[in-house]
């Protein structure tokens, strides 16, 4: 037996944030980081909340340590806050998320991204970094209350943010279809997503903020698709390459996904050339279809000025080389890989990270 289900309340379309005029709270703490501080918005968007006494934590960076995670989380029970407000992308989420699931009262979780990729918002993952590793923290409590996709919050989104982000949708979108947990639920979502991303984001990338919204809500499919399908190989490599050399998640994404693909399409390709029929890539033969597939991904890759290597990251060949098998280890410990198509081999990770590094 199979079941799917998203427990979080979503609020979209024009004026989204609306939504917050419906909290009844005596006091709620806003969570976000000092670019959302500085210009306003935090403050802005916390007076939403009728007749509350608001606190901030303004210190989350990208990344978040469990450290961190520790001191906003003392803050959190200092303020008695009944409703814990999450504004910013992956990072404050995922630090926002942590503060719920360690503090000993849970408070109500109100999601609010202002990226369009990591779908965090909807997800019962939280991604935390200690002593230079990420460690996925998995939970259904890590599930928002609400999540509020106000499309004004990325209609300024710069080229870079709206590529790294953009990619990040896809590896979810697409991983989510190769998984194991996978279901016509979570095809239905990811093939939509994938295909929202790959039609739109070039149009997003160079200014169109017409199509941002579709694109935020896409996010969101792709973050619903992966939470029950689960991810795969691209995801545990890119914690484990991102928690040791610190280059954005997106970015990482978007150089292992054409190379996850085609090391899982002994057993994944149906999956793929289904999800490139659906997105309009229509070759009857299975891998006509997932090679146009493959092609349509690393041309978007090059559309949006993105790496196409480890070492266009700045990650150097032999610095790599160096941490291969610690790389190769945390990725085999990461749980993201437990739902990989093909559980591959320590000896298969390092193969995969040697064939893009230059």
């Amino acid at each position: 037996m199979e079941q799917f289900y998203c427990t979080t309340r979503l609020f979209f379309g024009p004026d989204a944030l609306q939504a917050l005029h419906r909290v009844k709270a005596a006091k709620a703490m806003v969570v976000t980081d000092r670019f959302f501080s500085e210009n306003g918005t935090a403050e802005r968007i916390g007076k939403m909340l009728p007749g509350c006494q608001i606190s901030y934590f303004d210190q989350v960076l990208p990344d978040p340590e469990v450290s961190l995670v520790a001191e906003a989380t003392a803050l959190l029970e200092k303020s008695e806050a009944t409703v814990l407000l999450a504004l910013g992308g992956g990072s404050v989420l995922d630090c926002a998320k942590a503060m719920v699931y360690f503090a000993k009262k849970r408070p109500m979780l109100i999601a609010i991204p202002t990226t369009s990729g990591t779908g965090s918002e909807v997800t019962s993952f939280s991604i935390l970094t200690h002593d230079g590793v990420k460690h996925p923290l998995v939970d259904d409590s890590l599930r928002p209350d609400w999540a509020i996709l106000d499309e004004s919050l990325v209609s300024t989104l710069p080229p870079s943010l709206v590529a790294d982000a953009g990619m990040d949708l896809i590896s979810h979108a697409v991983e989510a279809i190769g998984a194991k947990n996978a279901s016509p639920f979570t095809n239905a979502l990811s093939h939509h997503a994938l295909g929202t991303a790959l039609h739109l984001l070039p149009r997003s990338f160079e200014g169109d903020s017409s199509v941002r919204g579709r694109i935020h809500a896409a996010a969101t499919m792709a973050g619903m698709a992966f939470d029950r399908a689960g991810l795969g190989m691209c995801h545990a490599l890119s914690h484990a390459l991102g928690g040791r050399f610190h280059v954005a998640h997106g970015r990482l994404n978007a150089v292992l996904l054409p190379a996850v693909m085609q090391f899982n399409t002994p057993e994944a390709i149906a999956r793929y050339a289904d999800a490139a029929r659906t997105c309009g890539i229509g070759y009857a033969n299975d891998q006509m279809a997932f090679r146009s597939l493959l092609q349509q991904l690393k041309q978007l890759r090059r559309t949006l000025k993105l790496p196409q290597t480890l070492a266009q990251t700045g990650i150097s060949p032999s610095l790599m080389r160096q941490h291969l098998g610690e790389l190769a280890r945390a990725a085999m410990e990461d749980p993201c890989i437990n739902s990989s198509p093909i559980q591959p081999t320590r000896r298969q990770l390092e193969e995969v990270l040697e064939a893009i590094s230059e």
